[in-house]
This record gives C-alpha cells, sequence and structure tokens, in this order.
C-alpha cells in the first residue's frame, strides 16, 4: 500500500472513531462514513469490505490509543499498587476527562450498544474489558507477594469493582460534562487501593 492509501485508510478510521463512539455502530451508514471522510464509495471499499471491517480496524486504533494514554508511565513503577493507581488516574485525567472521543468512552458505548444486538461485537469488547481487569488482578496479585497488600483479598473481584467504578464515571461525565464524576473517582479509588495495603 503507497503513502496515499495508508493515508486514506487512516482518515477513514480516524473519522470512524469518532463517528462510532458519538452516533453508534447501527446509526452509522456507509453514507454517513463517505460524507465524514471525503472518500469515494470505491476508494472506501478499496480499503474495508464492509461497515464492520471499518469497524474492527476502528476497534483496533482505538484499543492503542487508550493503552498509550491510559499505561503512559506506568512500567516504570516498581510498586504494583501504586502502578494501578497511576493508571486509574491515566484512565480518568488523560483518557475521559481528555474527551478523547467525541462521543465519550469508545469501548463503553460500544458494550452498551451492542448488548442484545450484536453478541459477536458485545463479546469482543466485553474481552477487552476483562483484559484490563485480568491485568489488575496481576498487579494485586504481585502487591500480595511483594507482602504490600492484605492476605486473603479476592484480587478478581477487587478488579471488577474498580472497573465498574470507572466505567460508572465515565458514563456520568459523557452524560454531563461535569468533571466531578472523574475527578471524585480518582480520589476514592486512591483511597480504597490504599487502605489494601498489608500496612493499613
Amino acid at each position: 500500500m503507497g503513502k496515499k492509501g495508508r493515508e486514506t485508510r487512516e482518515r477513514v478510521i480516524g473519522k470512524c472513531l469518532q463517528l462510532f463512539s458519538k452516533r453508534g455502530y447501527f446509526n452509522t451508514s456507509i453514507n454517513d462514513i463517505l460524507d465524514a471522510t471525503g472518500v469515494t464509495r470505491g476508494a472506501l471499499y478499496g480499503h474495508f469490505r464492509s461497515k464492520e471491517e471499518i469497524w474492527q480496524a476502528s476497534y483496533e486504533e482505538a484499543g492503542q490509543i487508550w493503552r498509550d494514554l491510559v499505561l503512559k508511565g506506568v512500567d516504570s513503577i516498581s510498586d504494583p499498587l501504586e502502578r494501578l493507581e497511576k493508571t486509574i488516574r491515566n484512565d480518568m485525567e488523560e483518557y475521559i476527562g481528555r474527551d478523547t472521543f467525541e462521543g465519550g468512552c469508545f469501548f463503553f458505548n460500544m458494550l452498551v450498544e451492542f448488548s442484545g444486538q450484536s453478541a459477536t461485537l458485545g463479546t469482543q469488547v466485553l474481552r477487552g474489558f476483562q483484559g484490563f481487569a485480568d491485568l489488575m488482578s496481576q498487579w494485586l496479585k504481585e502487591a500480595e507477594a511483594k507482602k504490600l497488600l492484605r492476605s486473603n483479598l479476592d484480587h478478581e473481584q477487587i478488579a471488577n469493582f474498580i472497573i465498574l467504578s470507572l466505567n460508572g464515571a465515565a458514563a456520568f461525565y459523557g452524560a454531563t460534562k461535569n468533571p466531578c464524576y472523574w475527578t471524585q473517582t480518582v480520589v476514592e479509588l486512591r483511597r480504597y487501593i490504599r487502605g489494601l495495603r498489608g500496612d493499613s
């Protein structure tokens, strides 16, 4: 693929990330995509065979954007609980709080839309959330091994609680644009995590 072809593909994905996030998958038509991107139908289908294929490419790009923002600076933190706090702060401040996508959290919006509408796509999005929860569970297990965490805690339950808290904040912020929802979530989750420490 030449430079022009790559630029066209990237433009389509970038515009569709915003369209799908704001309007939803089912309410975004091929004509909407053509209007937003300015490409011809032939050019569009030269890169993507279907709207679902465009969504798949957009989902992959959204995942990369999320990782770049939410996991930024995390690898350099040796304390797994501090790593967890940093990830939560990044998720709320850098991803949600900066309105990365016009319609709010791309993944939360897609999960809600696909529920009862597309088991295949809904399951794919859900796997992404599960992957995030699994990562946090690993950090909690590491913290327990380092004796930084109280013993006999359910790591999976804690990780799921954090996921629910983050997405609740994302939903309310998306609906109101009131930053108190995500700023308070950062504060309260930090307090919660610090309460899990073995020396607390």
